[in-house]
């Protein structure tokens, strides 16, 4: 697991290029993030490169690259594509924000969202948004 790499990227990025992150979830093979840019910045893209990047280099190498993907000279922990998507209203949030926290459970990586650890679902909790038990209450 490289988590603790994962969470120096980020740190870095943010250094660099301000934002804050509303949800995450890191999961084995892909992550989902909310992000809120300051006001007129809407440099998405360029985040994620840093982030990407400076995961890849603080990881070194090990992982299974495609014949493809050497020929582009890409490693095989990211995927080349992402998906954004620019949240519209408040119910719009909502339903990503908690799409994010269950994650984990749709990918039956755990019973319960408050099992896994790599989910902002925990400083909800301790905000009073989720309660501990969210999404396996009866």
């Amino acid at each position: 697991e490289k988590i603790n790499e994962l969470r120096d990227a980020f740190r870095y990025v943010m250094k660099q290029k301000p934002f804050r992150i509303d949800a995450i979830v890191a999961m084995p093979d892909h992550l989902h993030c909310i992000w809120t840019l300051p006001q007129d910045d809407g440099d998405y893209w360029m985040r994620w490169n840093r982030l990407k990047g400076g995961f890849v280099k603080s990881i070194g190498h090990g992982e299974s690259v495609s014949k493809s993907r050497q020929k582009r000279r890409e490693r095989g922990i990211w995927q080349r594509r992402f998906w954004a998507h620019l949240i519209t209203d408040q119910d719009d949030f909502n339903r990503h924000f908690d799409y994010i926290h269950w994650n984990p459970v749709k990918h039956n990586k755990v019973a319960r969202v408050a099992e896994w650890p790599y989910s902002s679902f925990h400083r909800y909790v301790r905000q009073g948004i989720y309660s501990e038990n969210w999404g396996n209450d009866d």
